[in-house]
C-alpha cells in the first residue's frame, strides 16, 4: 500500500511537472510572438481586429466561416514580419477582407513560392501584386498566361519602380528602355515589372539576372554582377536596413548605390485572386467594393499614413 501511495505521488508530482513546462512554453511562444492589432475606420465606428499567430502565419476573425488564405511576401517598408504593424499593406488587407465578413489568413512566403501557391490554387489571394498584362506568361504552369490564372482587383496606392546603379557608374537613362538593350540587370523571380520592360525581358531583348529578393539585387549590383537593378528603391533600402548583415555591409551597400532619374513610372498595387479558388468572383467582387468603401470614408489614407505603426519607447534621454 505504501508502495503504491509513493507511485501514485510521483506521477501526481510529474503530471504537475508537465503542466507547468506546457504554461512555461506558452507564455514564451506568447512572448516571441505579441498578438497583431489591426484597426480600421469605418461609418463612424472604430473596429479592432486581434490577430493570432499560426504555424504558417496570422489569422484574423477566426469566428468567420468564410475562410480566405493569402499568399504574401517580405517586402518593407509595406509589409513585412518585423515591423511593428506587419505593414500598411497589411493592415489595410486584413481590414479590408474583414470589413466584408472573411476570415484573413495571411503566409509570409518567398515571392516566387508565393506565386505557384496561388496560380495553382492552394490559396485564395497573391497580394500585393503589380498590374498583370494580357500576354504576361505563367512561370508556373506552361503554356498558360498569368491572367488565365489570376483575376485581379482594381488597384491601391504603390510606389515608383526605378532602376538603381552604382554610385558613379556612367549608365544615362532618359525613359527610353529601348536604350538598354544589352544591359545585364537584376530582377526578382517572378515579379512583375512594368509592362514594357516585361515585354523586352520575355522577348530576351534585355540579359537579366534572376534573385530571390531585394536584398540578394543589392549584393549583385555593388558586386558588379550586374550593372542595374529593377525595384522599388523604398523596398531596396529596407531591405538592407533590415537584413542581418553588419553594420559595415549595410552602409557599403546603401553607400555604394544611387537611383536613376527619371523613375521607370508609378506602379500601384492589386490583388490577384486564383480563379481555381470556390467564388473567386464574389471574392473579387467584395475586395473592389471594399477599396471603393475605403476609399470613400478615407480609410485607406489614414492606414498609409499610419506608416510602420513603431512608437518610440526610450527612456534614457
Amino acid at each position: 500500500m505504501l508502495v503504491k501511495k509513493r507511485v501514485l505521488s510521483v506521477k501526481s508530482a510529474l503530471m504537475t511537472l508537465l503542466m507547468l513546462y506546457v504554461l512555461l512554453f506558452s507564455l514564451l511562444v506568447q512572448a516571441q510572438h505579441p498578438p497583431v492589432e489591426v484597426k480600421y475606420q469605418y461609418d463612424g465606428k472604430v473596429h479592432t481586429l486581434v490577430g493570432e499567430k499560426t504555424p504558417q502565419g496570422y489569422r484574423f476573425n477566426s469566428a468567420s466561416d468564410k475562410v480566405l488564405t493569402l499568399a504574401t511576401l517580405e517586402w518593407p517598408p509595406y509589409i513585412g514580419e518585423e515591423l511593428c504593424n506587419k505593414g500598411w499593406v497589411f493592415q489595410f488587407t486584413v481590414a479590408l477582407l474583414a470589413h466584408k465578413g472573411y476570415q484573413v489568413n495571411v503566409h509570409f512566403y518567398p515571392w516566387a513560392r508565393a506565386v505557384k501557391m496561388v496560380e495553382t490554387g492552394q490559396m485564395d489571394i497573391l497580394f500585393p501584386e503589380y498590374f498583370i498584362e494580357d500576354s504576361s506568361p505563367s512561370d508556373v504552369i506552361e503554356g498558360k498566361k498569368r491572367r488565365e490564372l489570376l483575376a485581379q482587383s482594381n488597384k491601391f496606392p504603390g510606389g515608383n519602380i526605378s532602376f538603381m546603379k552604382r554610385k558613379n557608374d556612367t549608365i544615362k537613362f532618359d525613359g527610353n528602355l529601348s536604350k538598354l538593350k544589352g544591359q545585364n540587370i537584376g530582377v526578382v523571380r517572378g515579379y512583375q515589372n512594368t509592362p514594357e520592360f516585361d515585354a523586352m525581358m520575355d522577348a530576351k531583348l534585355i540579359d537579366v539576372v534572376n534573385a530571390v529578393d531585394e536584398l540578394q539585387l543589392m549584393k549583385m549590383l555593388v558586386a558588379k554582377r550586374v550593372n542595374l537593378i529593377i525595384g522599388d528603391p523604398l523596398v531596396f533600402r529596407y531591405a538592407v536596413n533590415y537584413s542581418d548583415l553588419t553594420m559595415n555591409n549595410k552602409i557599403a551597400l546603401l553607400d555604394g548605390v544611387e537611383e536613376v532619374n527619371p523613375a521607370i513610372k508609378y506602379n500601384h498595387l492589386y490583388y490577384a485572386v486564383s480563379v481555381k479558388s470556390e467564388n473567386w468572383r464574389s471574392i473579387l467582387d467584395d475586395i473592389n467594393l471594399a477599396l471603393i468603401e475605403f476609399d470613400i470614408e478615407g480609410e485607406t489614407q489614414r492606414i498609409i499614413e499610419m506608416g510602420s505603426g513603431c512608437v518610440a519607447d526610450f527612456t534614457d534621454i
